[in-house]
């Protein structure tokens, strides 16, 4: 590889391409890494991070009004907006720094620039009047927030982006999608005390979930006080001396201090070259194989920009799959079924597996094993939060196909759930572990009668 600058250069430092830049460089390849904004990527900088910390601030005021009932005092709880993005940003320089030094002392060269390819040898650095080769170019670039271009006002809009940054909390808020993003988004800014509306087209959130999941969560965001408006859209937003107006496509009009559009993120690919480089896509994300590997040897990628299963985990195992298969001579592909996934929600979702629709499409005969109840901790407090809990079962081979759980918790007990579905766990092996009491857990391996559509009443 002597005739390249260098043996691998990878284009993005989020979580994909610093873990693959990392091993590649420790075994001693000479590697370089572009990245045009901040070290840590979409996870660190503008996702999953700083949006935890949010869904912890966020959670006090529940935790305030349960704690009376247990016999704490709790006078005149105060929250500090500005306060609070001053830690948040503090702790998310130090991890954007870590990395920085991981990628260092790995022996990685970082480049802060754009990097566009010029064929499947050549980048160029945009702006610095540079361009270098590799053997080897890996493309980590992510995702970034899609909005309707075209909508009248939406320069009035932000995105989740910017909702991180925003300089005073507004009273009131409407927010645009009904995924993931824009249902923690509403669960977080609802906990802060803001008065919020979501809107979102299809005809219930969270679509790719369960239906049972889905259907709870809208319940509980309902009580909560958060509006959800189904089966309309945004026609425009205007400007007026009241704030900024919703216009929908049903009729209706919603004013707003502010709204955040989170109708979901494409692959970011804007000017990469990739024409140039005859990589090819497919509506708009790079198409590789089960090994990373693009359709021009020579280049890879990693990550959201592929858009495979768009989880940093996921895209942390495809980068050090890519390392061990070109550096380590160690064949390694990722296995993408049964990864699990939270939706930091309040109440939280954790999911593993089919959902029960996908279960009998590909399946036929399943069993279902549900349970929907108070918890603990909200019977005492005379709250009235449920958690729901659901198992999918292979009718014939009796195998876990799926598990499903809305609850505080539900992202923590989810991860082990998820070892034993990966492994093949049938039922009988999953009834047989003794269970932990008192715990919301529990009920995931006590449940012995099966649920028909019909007992949904009876279980609520």
């Amino acid at each position: 590889m002597a005739e390249y600058d260098y043996d691998l250069f990878v284009i993005g430092a989020g979580s994909g391409g610093v873990r693959a830049a990392r091993l590649a460089a420790m075994s001693g390849a000479r590697v370089a890494v572009a990245e045009e904004h901040r070290v840590g990527g979409t996870c660190v900088i503008r996702g999953c991070v700083p949006k935890k910390f949010m869904v912890y601030a966020s959670e006090f005021a529940s935790h305030f009004k349960t704690a009376r009932a247990y016999g704490w005092t709790v006078d005149d709880p105060r929250f500090d907006w500005p306060a609070f993005l001053a830690e948040k940003d503090k702790e998310i320089a130090r991890l954007s720094g870590i990395y920085v030094t991981n990628l260092q002392n790995a022996g990685a060269e970082l480049v802060h620039a754009k990097a566009r390819l010029v064929d499947a040898h050549t980048v160029e650095l945009v702006g610095k009047d540079r361009k270098v080769t590799a053997a080897k170019i890996l493309i980590a670039t992510g995702g970034r927030p899609w909005v309707p271009r075209d909508m009248p006002g939406v320069e009035h809009v932000i995105t989740s982006d910017e909702a991180f940054h925003i300089e005073q909390l507004p009273k009131r808020m409407v927010i645009a999608g009904g995924g993931y993003i824009a249902v923690e988004f509403a669960c977080i800014f609802n906990g802060l005390g803001v008065d919020v509306t979501l809107v979102h087209r299809g005809p219930n959130i969270l679509r790719g979930f369960d239906d049972h999941v889905r259907a709870h969560l809208a319940e509980e965001m309902d009580k909560k006080g958060i509006k959800v408006l189904l089966g309309c859209q945004h026609d425009q937003v205007t400007k007026g001396p009241d704030g900024l107006t919703s216009h929908l496509s049903s009729g209706h009009e919603v004013t707003s201090d502010l709204v955040l559009f989170a109708t979901g993120r494409e692959p970011y690919v804007e000017g990469l070259g990739l024409e140039a480089a005859g990589v090819e896509t497919r509506d708009g994300a790079i198409v590789v194989d089960a090994f990373s590997r693009t359709s021009v040897d020579g280049v890879w990628a990693v990550g959201d920009v592929t858009n495979r299963i768009n989880l940093t985990p996921v895209a942390i195992r495809e980068g050090a799959a890519f390392a061990q298969t070109e550096f380590y001579d160690n064949p390694t592909s990722f296995d993408h079924e049964m990864v699990a996934s939270a939706v930091f929600s309040q109440p939280a979702i954790g999911s593993v597996g089919l959902t029960e629709a996908e279960a009998r499409r590909q399946h036929g005969k399943v069993d279902i094993y549900f349970s929907r109840f108070r918890a603990m901790k909200h019977t005492f407090a005379g709250g009235d939060e449920r958690a729901l809990i659901k198992l999918v079962v292979d009718g014939e081979s009796q195998r876990l196909l799926g598990c499903h759980v809305v609850a505080q918790d539900a992202p923590e007990i989810i991860q082990m759930a998820a070892v034993a579905l990966k492994m093949g766990v049938t039922k009988a092996q999953w009834d047989s572990t003794c269970a932990v009491h008192p715990t919301l857990a529990e009920e995931l391996v006590t449940m012995r009668e099966k649920y028909m559509p019909q007992d949904l009443g009876a279980a609520a």
